[in-house]
């Protein structure tokens, strides 16, 4: 059969099937897919469409291209950071570790709870050493961090941990500061704990 007999016998049927749904659709619909999947490409259907439509996906299409480029360059270019800070807060709850660059933009962190500890075992000394190594292993392999200046803030026991182990982890700490906050006699302490 001719197309054009194939399209009259197909509107026929199309035109029956809105009389009787159950009983015709599903064979116009195979019809209708079949002819779609033989002649299917993007590029057909562009040929359909009125210039300004045609434009805009072009457009899209570019905008497209540009955006995955961009994020590809971002992956590619890896930052090489050699020097750089850490930041300790030690708790009496927890302990949490930031390496930045010389800028403050974080290179890698971790904390106790991301290690797994629980409860009393954040504050631990062992919980310190334990995610220093963490953030710091992740700062080597991906930035290639050497020296750290330390900046140790507040009193919980894992701050010294935490400074003993970016050393024994190959990282050079060239200089450590407490830069725990004190008042000036600001606000009414808690009263003391009876134990």
């Amino acid at each position: 059969m001719s197309e054009e007999v194939k399209k009259e016998v197909i509107n026929d049927e199309a035109k029956d099937a809105k009389k009787v749904p159950s009983l015709v659709k599903p064979e116009v619909k195979e019809e209708k897919e079949e002819k779609e999947s033989e002649g299917f490409s993007f590029d057909s259907s562009d040929e359909e469409l009125p210039e300004e439509i045609k434009q805009k996906l072009e457009k899209n299409k570019q905008a497209r291209a540009k955006k995955k480029l961009i994020k590809k360059k971002k992956k590619k270019t890896a930052k090489i950071v050699k020097i750089g800070r850490a930041y300790i807060q030690a708790t009496y709850n927890n302990t949490m570790i930031t390496l930045t660059d010389t800028n403050g933009d974080v290179i890698s962190w971790a904390s106790a709870g991301l290690a797994g500890f629980k409860g009393a075992k954040k504050a631990t000394p062992y919980a310190a050493q334990i995610i220093t190594k963490i953030a710091a292993q992740k700062a080597k392999e991906e930035y290639g961090l050497q020296e750290v200046s330390v900046f140790v803030s507040g009193v919980g026991t894992g701050r010294e941990a935490a400074i003993r182990a970016l050393n024994a982890n190959g990282l050079d700490v060239t200089a450590i500061k407490d830069v725990t906050p004190v008042p000036h006699n600001g606000c009414r302490p808690k009263k003391p704990r009876r134990v």
